[in-house]
């Protein structure tokens, strides 16, 4: 009954997912042992029990990554949060309205002593709420009648509890794994409660490098939150390229990689033809650089091509970026999508 009890907590009370050990007797007992005999306890996977009847062959039972998804699953099931219906009203001349926080790096820790700019997750969180407020109003002059909410693109900056990216690179951190992605749950969430105030939210996933798996579970978790929210979907799907229609725009969503940059024209063609068919805009919105690029590929002079932008980040410049040299402003990004003439601005929020 107390666990079923911790489940029932108000969204602001995670600390559920500080509990590392399920069966803390025989951990304590493993640790004693461990430190009387100067063994690094978390070096052992498993162990044998000795007693006068029996000898034990025993795994410890660690609060794995799997425990903490279903925990979190729990809570949200039990929370089972309920927004009223929103009345929208109908626009003649709406616009679509991209918000894309691109590479947020939650649980990046920056120092400012070594690289003149300071960064955690508290840092992380602040900007992307001031940057999609920024881009928010610079919007304010145009009818928007839908929203898409970009999710993904690292997210997080790690993937395991390690400190390492997907592929196993390690990184300066602030505070655990689990603090990072409950952080970036409540980052999400606070930005969709307040996205969806103006017109219906899309939230589309991207994969990326840093946070493969944690950033798809992520996704999961913000479906699961508004699942009965009537103007909010999420699109958590792990496809590398995405693709959304609004009016004659498609826009493609990626994390920028993967697929070559100067074959993604005809990767949109491919792989959406009708689609490619139905519009005359078309752009892709990448990231993972952390710096703008933006070409135009045309097949020829009077065609219309498409557009691709890697976009810029909010987050700080981290130890191995100082040492190389990699440093770029930082910004939140959106843009403005006309119904008939595609996109018609660019909105940014520097700090």
């Amino acid at each position: 009954m107390e666990e079923e009890k911790r489940y029932r907590l108000k969204p602001d009370e995670w600390k559920l997912v500080d509990r590392y050990r399920i069966d803390k007797k025989a951990d304590s007992l493993l640790k004693e042992e461990c430190d009387a005999a100067g063994i690094d306890v978390n070096s052992v996977s498993h162990y044998w029990y000795k007693s006068q009847k029996f000898s034990i062959f025993a795994k410890p039972n660690e609060f794995t990554k799997d425990d903490f998804l279903k925990s979190i699953e729990d809570l949200i099931s039990n929370y089972s949060p309920s927004y009223p219906t929103i009345d929208y009203p109908k626009l003649e001349d709406g616009h679509l309205l991209i918000i894309n926080p691109a590479d947020v790096h939650i649980g990046k820790y920056a120092d400012a002593l070594e690289t003149g700019d300071e960064y955690n997750v508290e840092i992380a969180k602040k900007r992307v709420i001031e940057g999609v407020k920024g881009i928010l109003r610079h919007a304010e002059g145009f009818p928007i009648d839908r929203i898409l909410f970009c999710i993904g693109n690292d997210i997080l900056h790690t993937d395991n509890p390690q400190n390492n990216t997907t592929r196993g690179t390690p990184q300066d951190v602030d505070g655990k794994w689990y603090r990072h992605f409950t952080t970036a749950l409540e980052l999400y969430v606070q930005c969709v409660e307040m996205l969806m105030q103006i017109a219906p939210v899309d939230c589309v996933h991207s994969m990326s490098n840093h946070d493969y798996m944690s950033g798809f579970h992520l996704a999961h978790a913000l479906k699961s939150w508004f699942r009965n929210t009537n103007g909010v979907s999420v699109d958590p799907n792990p496809q590398h390229r995405k693709y959304y229609t609004y009016g004659s725009s498609l826009i493609g969503l990626s994390h920028g990689d993967g697929a070559r940059g100067n074959n993604l024209p005809l990767h949109m063609a491919q792989e959406a033809p009708q689609l490619w068919a139905a519009t005359k805009h078309r752009y892709w919105y990448l990231h993972h650089l952390h710096h703008k690029q933006r070409y135009k590929f045309m097949s020829s002079h009077d065609n219309i091509g498409v557009t691709i932008e890697f976009l810029r980040s909010p987050s700080g410049t981290d130890s191995w970026h100082a040492t190389k040299g990699f440093v770029s402003p930082k910004a939140v990004e959106g843009f403005i999508h006309s119904k008939e003439w595609g996109q018609i601005a660019h909105l940014t929020h520097i700090f």
